[in-house]
């Protein structure tokens, strides 16, 4: 009835005089007048908006090039105070004690008085002239490194000047970062003249003074330049409506932060005012023109979008918009019927996301599919018209390039890929960032005969080489990686006939071992006091397979295999029966470290099987800690908690392996049921190489003290990184700079009661 009344309508507009006619042109026009004055509003309004938010980043440029000289003068200041002071004919510097006291006076000035955050008195060896308390002395171990080349410059432009008659102070000032926030960091030296060469000037100190630009500081900039809700932060994720400006690095040019506030916008004002009456006027003029059409094209559009939406539906992936597996497959047969007739290089590749099943097991599966949008518009920003990305099935995606072109490499596009995949991912209204990774496993055909389903297996099998190849890597199927992945069905098959030779808990001196498959040993490694001594505290159990043909294999090796076949439950029981016999026979303060999988904490009968080991090998459960992962713990459901806390209140320990490389935060720490932190080698690695690597170490170390939580630093490697762990607070160490793993038996043999120091 709808639809009849529309045609009658329009048919009676068609027929009008041609005063109506005029009357639709002269309300089109108006409509178009209408429209440009709206435009150029707006377009004058954003005009001035720009040139404002250019002016308040220009002036929050100068007000932080006048701190940094502020504190350049300022240096120059407290130095020539302090040379005073040291200067050989002073009153004050007669003996250490007024010395000491004058120098803690200047230090108390430059902090309250000039408003400094932090202020050391150095030698010129670099190390504290003056220990007031343990807390500056841990502090200015962590921030030497960061300064040490501020500390080098100013020595060697004191060297230049020094056989010559005092020159003007030579200091240095610098934008860095240091503790994590942002900073003003000067150094000058205190100088004076030599009493038996006038002409000589002598550094007898070094003058370090440091102001965060964040907090007192940040609050006076905003008041100054009129920023509201001015703010720090580390990156630029600033809101929208917000400016930020970058504060970078004196020496690196890299960023150090973000000044972000709300800026004053006078053209968005202006249109703001404006736009009611703009808005009302153009509403008088088109109610009227739109009524006529308003109907005829609901109707169509309806119509139209209901079929589109049908077609797509069947076609297509629900939550991202793909192309689904039976669409990907249309296209595929239909592009390799092609090549017969074409001269054209055709790819078909897999993509998987790595440590996607992390994301959704911590933060839920709203994260989940959220990433999963994220990821798919970073993928197709990469690829063109022609190529079709379609969606499989979870985090599994499938690629197809119907012609790939002379200028273009398949292994160029899949590194971009994969970097696009591995950057950060702002989730749940950025207040989760996590980063995962991608790999790609790709082939092509290689003739008229080569069928779809073969194109895709070939693609599968190259993926699972690029994941069990370290992930985060492309692979290109070749015949070779058919025999690796006979190879792994073999490894399975094997693993299956020792596991089969397990009779159980009850032989705790039996070793699985098969003539033909070889056998699985425990090594262990030590665990080392973190003080002086390095005594040994314990030992973490590490499971090899001494294989026949393929020697000692890692368990990387052959635990995924595990895992996927449903024998990690077993090969863990086996693990933890075989440490627990051996750490039964050490001195009784030694502890062992066993790791379990998710699977086996699940397990309903968990915490009796392993008491039961206990039970019958002798150890005390004070003497077992299990090392669990970030995303087992994150994620336990009844059944597994019930396990984990009936074992903690027998006495053993549960720590966390690894903590920090998964998607945990320091603020996890604070509801966890565990004993002990283990900090990942990725982060030990860095201390000495990145500033940032010796703050999360410490930051870890602090809180874990602070909530009463031990902490293990992993892969100690240098005496430096062993010292820092040790200044840090953490408990224990281990690493290669103590021990490599050795065989169980061997290490008990070191650890007898007689001699409980691992040799290096």
């Amino acid at each position: 009835m709808s639809s009849n009344w529309v045609f009658s309508l329009l048919k009676r507009l068609s027929a009008r005089s041609s005063s109506q006619s005029v009357l639709i042109l002269l309300t089109g026009t108006g409509l178009a007048i209408l429209g440009l004055v709206v435009l150029a509003a707006i377009w004058a309004g954003s005009e001035s908006d720009s040139a404002a938010r250019d002016r308040q980043r220009e002036l929050v440029d100068g007000r932080l090039q006048n701190q940094v000289d502020r504190v350049a003068q300022d240096m120059q200041l407290l130095a020539e105070g302090y040379a005073s002071f040291l200067s050989p004919g002073s009153s004050d510097s007669g003996t250490e004690i007024s010395r000491s006291a004058s120098i803690q006076t200047f230090g108390r000035i430059a902090t309250s008085v000039f408003g400094y955050s932090a202020v050391f008195l150095i030698s010129p060896d670099g190390e504290l002239a003056l220990q007031p308390d343990p807390d500056s002395v841990r502090r200015f171990k962590w921030v030497r490194p960061v300064l040490w080349p501020m500390i080098s410059a100013v020595t060697k432009g004191l060297e230049t000047n020094g056989q010559h008659a005092p020159a003007p102070q030579k200091n240095q000032v610098e934008l860095l970062r240091l503790e994590g926030r942002p900073s003003i960091a000067g150094i000058v030296p205190v100088v004076h003249q030599v009493q038996d060469d006038p002409g000589k000037v002598k550094a007898e100190y070094y003058l370090i003074a440091i102001r965060f630009l964040d907090g007192p500081t940040l609050d006076m900039l905003s008041r100054e330049q009129g920023l509201a809700g001015a703010r720090y932060a580390r990156t630029a994720d600033y809101e929208p409506g917000e400016v930020a400006f970058q504060v970078a690095s004196t020496r690196t040019a890299e960023p150090i932060g973000f000044i972000v506030w709300k800026p004053d916008l006078p053209g968005s004002r202006v249109i703001a005012r404006l736009l009611p009456f703009l808005s009302a006027a153009g509403l008088v003029v088109t109610i009227l023109f739109s009524a006529l059409l308003l109907r005829l094209r609901y109707s169509l559009k309806q119509l139209a979008a209901s079929e589109t939406h049908a077609r797509h539906l069947s076609h297509h992936d629900v939550l991202t918009g793909l192309p689904n597996r039976a669409l990907f497959a249309t296209r595929l047969e239909q592009c390799l019927t092609e090549l017969g007739t074409q001269d054209r290089q055709t790819v078909v590749a897999l993509i998987d996301l790595d440590r996607f099943k992390q994301v959704n097991d911590v933060y839920g599966h709203l994260a989940g599919d959220e990433l999963l949008r994220i990821a798919v518009e970073r993928m197709k920003s990469l690829l063109r018209p022609g190529d079709t990305l379609a969606r499989f099935g979870g985090d599994e995606f499938a690629l197809l390039i119907p012609c790939l072109g002379h200028n273009r490499s398949i292994i160029g596009l899949c590194n971009e890929i994969m970097a696009r995949i591995s950057d950060p991912f702002h989730l749940v209204n950025g207040t989760v960032v996590v980063s995962i990774g991608g790999s790609i496993g790709y082939t092509a055909p290689e003739g008229a005969f080569t069928t779809a389903r073969e194109l895709l297996r070939r693609a599968d099998v190259a993926l699972y080489d690029a994941k069990e190849s370290g992930r985060g890597r492309a692979a290109e199927y070749n015949s070779s990686l058919d025999t690796r992945a006979n190879e792994r069905t073999e490894l399975r098959n094997e693993l299956r006939i020792m596991l089969e030779r397990d009779e159980g808990p009850g032989d705790t001196q039996r070793v699985i071992r098969d003539n033909r498959v070889g056998h699985l040993e425990v090594f262990a490694q030590g665990v080392h006091q973190a003080d002086r001594s390095g005594d040994v505290t314990g030992a973490e159990a590490l499971v090899r397979w001494r294989h026949p043909t393929r020697g000692l294999l890692s368990p990387d090796k052959f635990i995924p295999i595990a895992e996927e076949a449903g024998m990690i439950n077993q090969l863990g029981r086996w693990v933890l029966l075989t440490a627990a016999a051996a750490a039964a026979s050490w001195p009784a303060h030694l502890s062992i470290a066993v790791n379990v999988s998710p699977s086996q904490i699940g397990q309903r009968n968990f915490a009796q099987m392993v008491l039961s080991i206990l039970r019958d090998c002798g150890l005390s459960p004070d003497r077992l800690e299990l090392e669990v992962t970030e995303a087992a713990i994150f994620n336990l459901d009844e059944g597994a908690a019930e396990n984990l806390n009936l074992l903690r209140s027998r006495g053993v320990r549960i720590a966390l392996d690894d903590f920090g490389t998964g998607f945990s935060s320091l603020s996890h720490l604070i509801d966890l049921k565990i004993d002990r932190v283990k900090i990942d080698r990725s982060f030990v690695q860095l201390l000495g190489c990145k500033a940032e690597g010796a703050a999360i170490v410490s930051a870890i170390a602090s809180l874990s003290r602070t909530l009463g939580k031990a902490t293990t630093a992993e892969g100690v490697e240098t005496e430096e990184q062993r010292e820092f762990l040790i200044a840090a607070g953490c408990d224990e160490l281990q690493g290669y700079l103590f021990s490599r793993p050795i065989p169980i038996e061997a290490f008990g043999h070191q650890v007898r009661p007689s001699q409980i120091r691992l040799s290096l």
